[in-house]
């Protein structure tokens, strides 16, 4: 049977409803060299972050994915705080950010040292927090890949071929998504195991459709960033092109940033449940194909 791995253990779908697959609750955007990095107090992010994800449970929300990496702030510890505090699971990766976000040590390691770390926070837990990670987030440069995050990927594919997780990865170019998937495939990875974060971000519809024709999810996650209007128009798009089963909806936004005072001031996880999908229905878009999108999708996507 499937499982979501989260920071309240492993669920089934039976278990969830409605899961936001891109969201963040720490975040810390300066490379890990910079003094104080991802540091906070654990209270603080709790006291900043806890009411925004009462909201969305308040909404039928029932899991959320953290797309924070190593590389930019990654603190599975904060998130566990978070989740408990709130009863709310949390969907935490491994695996790291793209260069300049790269820590000296992954830098240095060679390829199976990366896998096995991967494999073991994915297998038995991250770091001393008790839970496993859910997942593989990557990232790769806007231009293209570099060999080092090229390495970075290949260690994940390996990651993912022993643990059946899932690999996102954050890549604002299509045609770098498909570098990306031959590198997948050239090291026996599988397409339909992969994620193309921020797809919006390409403006030609014709690479959307070209990576999922090689199997991988298209993810549409600025709901909130960009006017609801276009949002609604761009899914529409992808639902005429027969893209409802490999479409993943959610918003990119939160947290808590330990370079802004106080963490910053949160942007809600609420726009998808209490404007994007009222507007979808509105447009003829049918409850079935809505709890495809924002249950069923999620689930098939990150459970492994």
């Amino acid at each position: 049977m499937k499982h979501l791995y989260t920071t309240l253990g492993p669920m089934a779908a039976d278990d969830l409803g409605m899961i936001l697959p891109h969201e963040h609750v720490f975040v810390d955007l300066r490379t890990p060299d910079t003094p104080g990095y991802a540091e906070a107090e654990a209270d603080d992010v709790v006291a900043l972050m806890a009411p925004q994800i009462e909201a969305i449970k308040a909404l039928g929300v029932t899991a959320l994915v953290e797309c924070s990496t190593g590389g930019v702030g990654r603190r599975a510890d904060f998130d566990l705080a978070v989740s408990r505090a709130t009863a709310f699971p949390i969907v935490v990766p491994t695996g790291n950010y793209r260069e300049p976000w790269i820590p000296a040590w992954v830098r240095e390691a060679s390829e199976t040292r990366l896998a096995d770390w991967m494999l073991a926070e994915l297998a038995d837990q991250i770091e001393d927090t008790g839970y496993k990670a859910g997942w593989i987030k990557l990232s790769a440069g806007d231009e293209g890949i570099t060999e080092l995050e090229a390495r970075i990927l290949r260690a994940a594919v390996t990651a993912a071929k022993g643990t059946g997780a899932v690999i996102g990865s954050h890549t604002i170019k299509g045609r770098v998504v498909m570098d990306q998937l031959d590198i997948i495939g050239q090291a026996g990875g599988r397409a339909d195991r992969f994620i193309s974060i921020h797809t919006q971000a390409e403006p030609d519809f014709a690479l959307h459709k070209a990576v999922a024709a090689r199997g991988a999810w298209i993810e549409y996650d600025h709901i909130g960033s960009a006017p609801d209007e276009e949002i609604v128009a761009m899914i529409l798009r992808a639902l005429e092109a027969g893209l409802e089963r490999q479409l993943l909806l959610s918003h990119d936004r939160g947290w808590y940033d330990p370079a802004l005072p106080g963490g910053g001031t949160p942007k809600p996880y609420t726009v998808l449940s209490e404007s994007i999908i009222p507007k979808l229905r509105a447009q003829g878009v049918g409850e079935e194909t809505i709890v495809q999108l924002t249950h069923t999708n999620p689930f098939e996507a990150f459970a492994r």
